[in-house]
């Protein structure tokens, strides 16, 4: 136990280090991934880190990626892209939650339930990131009506391709690691004996498509939402172009991180559905 904390320790900080030397992480969002990290290693061994790995490395770089040309729709995000803790526990903190959980009473469903978690918020980034350079106008979630680019709820074919995308990659690399670890009987075996490769797909394929339309709809209906007073834009946060915003929709308590967090829990959920009743 000792030996698999100072090892996690290691990697999370040497993994946090570099993201906030690459300003993809904030101060405060590094000393969450460490916490995250340090705890995934510790109580749930290669699979369980190694796959919020894939989620962090493939978000930060879709994130980097034609970043000048996505500026103006992201100009209205709540969040830039460098995470803070905020992000972090909104993205890490239940599967870290599930993880303590699956050490303390050992159960297939917490694997399935951190799986759905980690498939969402990957298919939500790649969905966003991906989507956000179609040219095809968005159409809302709610009515398919076409909305502007950037705006909360708005879906592309590109993006739930994209969605897919992210959810099939949490299925492949988890299996991976399943496959790599050599201390599969130290970090819960019994969890992961029957998630072959295509139990582990439609998990990841499923709960993260689900989780990510989920996260789409909550952004639409319920997430807080401002109108800036001089560009009549409608952003997510409560200034733009220097000046305060005026609120014009969603409740007050229903930020960014409030929505990715309740989509991934959804999404985790489903896969819990999935795993109890298909698998």
């Amino acid at each position: 136990m000792w030996f698999d904390l100072c090892l996690g320790l290691l990697f999370s900080l040497l993994i946090a280090g570099a993201a906030y030397g690459k300003r993809s992480l904030s101060g405060s969002g590094a000393a969450a991934a460490v916490v995250v990290g340090t705890v995934l290693y510790t109580w749930g061994g290669l699979p369980w880190y190694g796959t919020l790995l894939v989620f962090f490395l493939t978000s930060t770089l879709l994130t980097k990626w034609r970043h000048r040309q996505k500026a103006s729709v992201e100009s209205g995000y709540a969040k830039s892209g460098r995470r803070d803790a905020g992000q972090v526990l909104a993205n890490g903190g239940l599967g870290m939650l599930f993880c303590i959980g699956h050490s303390l009473w050992p159960h297939p469903l917490w694997w399935a339930a951190y799986l759905g978690v980690m498939a969402t918020v990957n298919a939500d980034t790649w969905a966003t990131e991906i989507g956000g350079s179609s040219r095809q106008i968005p159409r809302s979630i709610v009515n398919g009506r076409k909305v502007p680019a950037g705006t909360s709820g708005g879906i592309t074919v590109l993006g739930l391709v994209a969605s897919l995308a992210g959810g099939l990659v949490i299925g492949i690399f988890a299996w991976f690691f399943i496959q790599w670890s050599t201390n599969a009987a130290e970090t819960g075996s019994i969890t992961y004996a029957s998630s072959g490769i295509g139990q582990l797909l439609l998990l990841g394929v499923v709960g993260g498509l689900v989780g990510s339309l989920a996260d789409s709809w909550l952004g639409a209906v319920w997430q807080v939402m401002y109108r800036c007073a001089d560009c009549g834009k409608e952003i997510e946060k409560n200034r733009h172009c220097n000046s305060q915003a005026v609120r014009v929709r969603g409740a007050s308590f229903m930020t960014n991180d409030a929505v990715n967090m309740i989509s991934s829990l959804f999404g985790g959920a489903v896969c819990v559905g999935l795993y109890a009743t298909v698998l």
